[in-house]
C-alpha cells in the first residue's frame, strides 16, 4: 500500500489531463496540415488539367471544354517548371503529420509528378510521335461529342472553340517532331485516314440534332479548316517525316525502371522482374496443355487452340455478342456475392473510335469521377474494318473467339474495369478519384477473368478456361516483350514473333501487341498487378482466417481507389511486406 495515495490521485489527474491536451494539439495539428495539403492537392489539379484540359473535360471539369493542349516548346517549358515546383512543394510537407491514408495519397502525387517529369525532360514522346498530335486533336472532340453533359448547342460551341486551334497544334508538331521511331511514324499513317473521316463524317453527324445556322456555318468553316490541316499534316507524315524515321523507341532499363517506380511504387529489379514473368509465361503454357489435352488428347494443345479460335461469331454480329453476354456476368457475380456493384446501369457496347482502333482490340470509356450529368459508360470493340483482306479479317476475329469474349467481356465490365469505376466514384480523396494506377487498374481487370472461373462462372467449361489462358498468355507476353524491347535484348520483329510463338497470338494481334509495346513500355501491368492482387488474397486469408470472404475482400480492395499494391497492402494488412 502506497503512503501517499492522495498525491499520486492529483499526479494521475494531472497526467491525464497533459494527454487529453497533447492528443487534443496532436489532432489540430493534423487537421490543419490535411487542410493545407487539400489546399495544395486543388491547387495542383488546378495547374494540371490546365495543360491538359481534354482530360479535364473527361473527368467532368467543363470549365475546360474550350480549350485545347499547346505541345509548344514554350509551353512544355512551363509546365517543366511547375511541376517541378509543384513537386518541391508536396516534398516539404512531413508526411507524419498527415493520417495514413493521406500520408498515401503524398507518395501517389509524388510519384505522377516525377512521372510526368521523366516524360516531358527525358522519354519525349512530344518530340517522337507524330500519333501524339493526331490521336490528341481527335480525342479533344469526342470527349465532347460522346457524352451528353449540355446541350447539343452548347456542345457544338466547345468543339468549334478546340477545333479553332487545332491548325496551329499541326503546326506545331511540325516543329517538334525530330527523327521518330519509323513504326511511331507507321502507326501515325494508320490511323490518320479514319481519324481524316472522323472530322469529316461522324463530328458532323454527332451534331445533327443543331438547327442553328449561324452555329452551323461557324463549325463548318472551324470543321473544314481542321479537316485541311489533318490532310496536309499527313502527307507531310508520309512524305517529310515517314523517311527520316530513323529514331529508338526504346526507354533503356534506367528509365524503364524509374517509371515502373513513379507509376506502380515498384522498385524490383528487371532482371528478376523478367523471370517472375517468364515462370508465369511457363506456368499459363502448361495449363494451356493439360487443358488442351482434356478437350482432346489426340491433338496438339496448338491445333486444339487453333480450333478454338475458329469458334467466332460473324464480324457483324461481334458487338452483339458482347450484349448478350454481360446481363448474365452481372447476375452471376451477385448472386455468388463475388463484389458488390454499386448500379444496375450497364455500359453501352459500341465500335472503338477511329483514334484508338489501331493499338486496341476492346477497351472501357468510363465518364470521369466528377462528370454528373452524362454518366454513361461505354465498352469499345474494335470490329473487322472493312478494306481488310478475308484472310485478316479471319485471323482477326479469331482473336473474339468464344472464350476470348467472355474473358474479354470479364476484364472490361463485370467484374473488372466497369465495376472499378464505378467504386472509384466514392474513392476517399481526388487524388483517388484522378489519378491512375496500370498495375492496380490493370491488374484488378486481368485478375477478375481467372477469379470467374475459379468461382464456378461456365460450369466447367474447358472452353472458356482455354480462352481466358490465352488471354492470359498474351499478357504475359507484354510483360517480357515490354521489357526486353525498351533494354535492347529484342527487336521489334523478335517482339512480333514472340507474341505468335510464346503467347500463343493470330499474327494480326501478335503484330498490333508489338506495335503497342513500343510507345506502352509497361503493359507488364496486367499480369505484374495480377499477381500482386493474387499474393495480396493469400495473404489477407491467413491474417483473417475463418473470417475471410471473396466479397469483403474486394470491396476492401475497391475502396482503396486505383492506387498502387503497395499501398493497399500496407492498408489491408497493417504492413510494408512484399508486394510480390
Amino acid at each position: 500500500m502506497t503512503k501517499y495515495p492522495a498525491v499520486l490521485a492529483v499526479f494521475s489527474v494531472l497526467l491525464g489531463l497533459i494527454s487529453l491536451n497533447s492528443n487534443a494539439q496532436t489532432s489540430g495539428t493534423q487537421s490543419e496540415a490535411l487542410a493545407n495539403f487539400n489546399q495544395l492537392v486543388d491547387q495542383y489539379f488546378d495547374f494540371y488539367f490546365s495543360f491538359r484540359p481534354t482530360e479535364g473535360t473527361a473527368a467532368g471539369f467543363h470549365q475546360y471544354d474550350n480549350k485545347l493542349e499547346d505541345f509548344s516548346q514554350a509551353l512544355v517549358g512551363e509546365e517543366i517548371s511547375g511541376l517541378q515546383s509543384f513537386l518541391g512543394k508536396f516534398e516539404q510537407i512531413d508526411k507524419t503529420t498527415l493520417p495514413e491514408e493521406t500520408a498515401g495519397d503524398l507518395a501517389i502525387l509524388q510519384g505522377s509528378i516525377r512521372s510526368q517529369l521523366l516524360e516531358l525532360q527525358e522519354i519525349q514522346m512530344w518530340r517522337k510521335d507524330p500519333d501524339y498530335y493526331s490521336s490528341a486533336v481527335s480525342n479533344a472532340v469526342f470527349v465532347i461529342m460522346k457524352r451528353n453533359f449540355a446541350s447539343p448547342e452548347d456542345r457544338l460551341r466547345s468543339v468549334i472553340a478546340r477545333e479553332r486551334e487545332m491548325p496551329r497544334l499541326f503546326d506545331t508538331a511540325r516543329q517538334n517532331l525530330k527523327n521518330p521511331p519509323h513504326v511511331y511514324t507507321e502507326v501515325a499513317l494508320q490511323q490518320l485516314p479514319d481519324e481524316i473521316e472522323f472530322f469529316r463524317k461522324d463530328v458532323p453527324d454527332a451534331f445533327s440534332a443543331v438547327k442553328d445556322p449561324i452555329l452551323l456555318a461557324d463549325f463548318k468553316v472551324a470543321n473544314d479548316a481542321v479537316v485541311q490541316a489533318m490532310t496536309e499534316y499527313e502527307s507531310f507524315v508520309r512524305k517529310d517525316l515517314l523517311p527520316v524515321s530513323n529514331g529508338d523507341f526504346r526507354l533503356g532499363a534506367d528509365n524503364y525502371s524509374k517509371k515502373l517506380l513513379y507509376d506502380e511504387m515498384v522498385d524490383i529489379p528487371l532482371n528478376h522482374l523478367l523471370e517472375i514473368g517468364y515462370a508465369d509465361l511457363k506456368r499459363n503454357q502448361q495449363l494451356l496443355k493439360e487443358v488442351a489435352a482434356q478437350i482432346d488428347p489426340k491433338r496438339s494443345p496448338l491445333e486444339v487452340l487453333a480450333e478454338l479460335q475458329k469458334d467466332h461469331p460473324a464480324p457483324d454480329q461481334l458487338l452483339q455478342s458482347f450484349r448478350d453476354i454481360l446481363g448474365g456476368l452481372r447476375e452471376y457475380i451477385v448472386a455468388k456475392k463475388i463484389v458488390t456493384i454499386p448500379s444496375t446501369v450497364p455500359p453501352i457496347v459500341e465500335q472503338t473510335p477511329p483514334f484508338e482502333r489501331a493499338l486496341t482490340t476492346a477497351s472501357m470509356d468510363t465518364p470521369g469521377a466528377y462528370e454528373t450529368k452524362a454518366t454513361e459508360a461505354l465498352m469499345n470493340v474494335t470490329t473487322v474494318d472493312p478494306s481488310w483482306t478475308k484472310e485478316h479479317a479471319e485471323q482477326w476475329m479469331q482473336s473474339f473467339n468464344r472464350g476470348t469474349i467472355i474473358s474479354t467481356a470479364v476484364h472490361e465490365v463485370y467484374p473488372g474495369h466497369y465495376v472499378q469505376f464505378l467504386w472509384i466514384k466514392q474513392a476517399p480523396s481526388k487524388t483517388r478519384k484522378l489519378l491512375y494506377c496500370g498495375s492496380n487498374a490493370e491488374g484488378w481487370a486481368h485478375y477478375t477473368e481467372q477469379m470467374m472461373l475459379d468461382e464456378g462462372y461456365g460450369n466447367g467449361d474447358l472452353k472458356l478456361r482455354m480462352g481466358q489462358v490465352e488471354d492470359a498468355l498474351l499478357r504475359d507476353a507484354r510483360f517480357i516483350v515490354g521489357i526486353e524491347m525498351h533494354t535492347g535484348k529484342i527487336t521489334l520483329d523478335q517482339a512480333r514473333e514472340f507474341f505468335v510463338k510464346q503467347g500463343y497470338q493470330p499474327p494480326p494481334v501478335a503484330d498490333e501487341e508489338s506495335k503497342r509495346g513500343t510507345s506502352d513500355p509497361t503493359y507488364l501491368v496486367y499480369t505484374l498487378g495480377k499477381l500482386e492482387i493474387m499474393k495480396l488474397r493469400e495473404d489477407y486469408k491467413k491474417k483473417t482466417g475463418d473470417k475471410f470472404t471473396l466479397q469483403e475482400f474486394h470491396n476492401r480492395f475497391m475502396q482503396q481507389g486505383s492506387v498502387p499494391l503497395k499501398l493497399i497492402r500496407k492498408a489491408m494488412l497493417g504492413d510494408d511486406s512484399p508486394t510480390l
